[in-house]
C-alpha cells in the first residue's frame, strides 16, 4: 500500500467519523421527537467507534498474535481500540434499548414523543408553570406576576 493511499484513508476515516459525529450532536440538539434524538444518540456513537477504530489503524498492520513465542515482523496493529469499540458497542446497544423502553413507556402514558407537549403535561400534572420554556415552580399569583411582567 502507497503512502498516498495510506493517507486517504485517514483522511476518510477521520472525516466520516467527525461527520458523524456532528450529525449525532446536531441531530440530539435540533430535535424535539425522542426518537431523532435516539438516533442522534447513535450516529454520535458510530462516529466515536470510528474515530477509535481508526486510532488504531497501521497501514500494512498484522493482527498481535505470538506464534511460539515470536514477534512477527511486521508493524502490528494497536488492540486495546478494537476491546474498547466492542466494549462500546455493547454498552450502547443495551443504552439504545433502555432508551427505546423508556420512549414507549413515555409514549404510554402521555400520547407523544414531542419534548416541549411532554414538558407541558409533566408541568401540568406536577403543578409547575412553563415560562418561556422553562418550569417554575411559584405559586398561581406569583407566575401570572411573573408572565405579566414579561409581557408588559
Amino acid at each position: 500500500m502507497t503512502i498516498e493511499e495510506t493517507a486517504w484513508i485517514y483522511i476518510l476515516s477521520y472525516s466520516g467519523a467527525l461527520g458523524l459525529i456532528l450529525l449525532g450532536i446536531i441531530g440530539m440538539v435540533i430535535s424535539r421527537h425522542l426518537i431523532r434524538i435516539i438516533l442522534g444518540l447513535m450516529l454520535l456513537e458510530a462516529g466515536v467507534n470510528l474515530f477509535l477504530i481508526t486510532i488504531g489503524y497501521r497501514a500494512n498492520g498484522v493482527a498481535p498474535i505470538l506464534v511460539d513465542g515470536q514477534v512477527p515482523a511486521a508493524i502490528m496493529v494497536d488492540p486495546i481500540p478494537q476491546a474498547l469499540v466492542l466494549t462500546a458497542i455493547v454498552i450502547g446497544v443495551a443504552v439504545q434499548a433502555l432508551a427505546l423502553a423508556l420512549v414507549v413507556k413515555t409514549y404510554k402514558a402521555y400520547g407523544t414523543l414531542d419534548t416541549q407537549e411532554l414538558a407541558e403535561k409533566i408541568a401540568q400534572e406536577s403543578g409547575t408553570r412553563i415560562v418561556d420554556g422553562i418550569p417554575v415552580s411559584l405559586p398561581v399569583p406569583a407566575t401570572r406576576q411573573l408572565v405579566e411582567e414579561k409581557s408588559a
